[in-house]
């Protein structure tokens, strides 16, 4: 269980610096680019955690497409930035994988 809690902190980490990322204007912004380094510091840390019990391929595509569909929604929110229906329906078929690898895929280790 553990394992999904580093995975989880590290997909929120990720978004919270890449949407930092947008706000630091280029790193000219000094607190924004500071939460955009310690964002994804924290993020790899915490990947790499959940790495030593979840094979890499299936720990980096929960990661990415968590943090795909969340800082679309974030940006959406917060942004004001829109989809199309193209965007929403890939965006939902990336969820939709994630979906299937954590309850389907043999190669995922839920304990």
């Amino acid at each position: 269980m553990q394992q999904w809690i580093f995975l989880s902190v590290a997909i929120v980490s990720e978004v919270i610096a890449t949407s930092a990322l947008k706000a630091s204007e280029g790193f000219s912004r000094l607190w924004p680019s500071a939460i955009v380094v310690v964002g994804y510091a924290a993020a790899f840390y915490f990947l790499s955690l959940t790495l030593r019990t979840i094979p890499i391929g299936v720990a980096y595509a929960i990661w990415s497409g968590a943090g795909v569909a969340l800082i679309a929604l974030i940006s959406w929110v917060l942004f004001g930035q829109s989809l199309d229906l193209p965007g929403i329906i890939g965006i939902s078929l990336i969820v939709a994988g994630v979906i299937v690898l954590n309850l389907f895929s043999t190669t995922v280790s839920h304990t």
